[in-house]
């Protein structure tokens, strides 16, 4: 009994000691303590790096791509270019438009009435569709839109994010119908019948009788001889973005980690997952 307990302990001693490590002269304990300090900055550093070089594009491809369509000799602002761009990359990640599709329009009502401030974008081709007139409602005000509702019967129109939907013929012809996309702003716009139409009020030979352009009831109608063109190239889950000089509004999918993820994924720059969700 005494012999089996000796051999016991024997090779327990033996399974949980270290087996000593040959050691070449001048490296003697350095080498693990080396090796554990080079692999962690590695893996640390590694999503940074393409977070770094993601946001590095993504900013280049909106000034380059801003400047290549001359978008700033139309009238329309960075910052408003910008801000639609960010929208339109997280509504894409969010699945809520078209995969295939890569049109974006923006309306500036911060502009006078007599300006054309409406912008259709193809950002896959890089070109410019249709620059033109685009009315505001009776409610946001005369020449200029200074307020904005998103309430039923205000004849306001409403800021944000839209996705366009089915077109259909009623009062107006054919028109095209909107979903707001921000809570508070304009989610009531399907409810209020806010949509793309036509009307003879939106033309230059109005703006000379009146001195500014006419207004809907919340729709940003455009130019009656655009109106079926207009509405065939944006219809079917686009991205409409209208935009003005309002502190208080603030939309989920100005979200620019959101964009930053869904615009690296597109061109395979692969920043870290921990991006912010939309």
């Amino acid at each position: 009994m005494k012999r089996y307990t000796v051999l016991s302990a024997a090779f327990i001693l033996f399974a949980f000691t270290k087996p000593a490590v040959s050691q070449s002269p001048g490296t003697a304990l350095h080498q693990p303590a080396l090796a554990a300090v080079n692999t962690v900055p590695i893996k640390a550093t590694k999503p940074v790096k393409a977070e770094l070089l993601a946001e590095e594009a993504f900013e280049d491809y909106l000034k380059d791509s801003f400047d290549r369509m001359d978008l700033r000799g139309k009238g329309l602002k960075l910052a408003i270019y910008r801000k639609a761009v960010i929208g339109f990359h997280n509504l894409k990640r969010s699945k809520k438009v078209s995969a295939s599709k890569s049109i974006l329009s923006i309306v500036d009502f911060s502009k006078s009435s007599r300006q054309k401030r409406l912008w259709i974008i193809d950002l896959k081709n890089e070109k410019l569709l249709y620059h033109t007139l685009v009315a505001h409602g009776q409610g946001s005000g005369a020449e200029m839109a200074t307020v904005f509702s998103n309430k039923l019967n205000s004849h306001q129109s409403s800021l944000g994010f839209y996705v366009t939907g089915n077109t259909y013929f009623g009062k107006h012809g054919l028109s095209l119908k909107l979903h707001g996309m921000d809570t508070g702003f304009n989610s009531n716009a399907y409810q209020r019948a806010i949509v793309v139409h036509g009307a003879d009020y939106v033309s230059n030979n109005f703006i000379k009788q009146q001195g500014r352009l006419g207004r809907s009831h919340g729709c940003p109608a455009v130019p009656q001889e655009l109106n079926k063109k207009i509405i065939e190239v944006i219809k079917n889950q686009t991205v409409l973005y209208i935009d003005a000089d309002v502190n208080t509004y603030a939309s989920v999918y100005l979200n620019k980690s959101g964009a930053l993820a869904q615009y690296a994924a597109e061109h395979k720059i692969f920043p870290s997952s921990n991006q912010a969700s939309i």
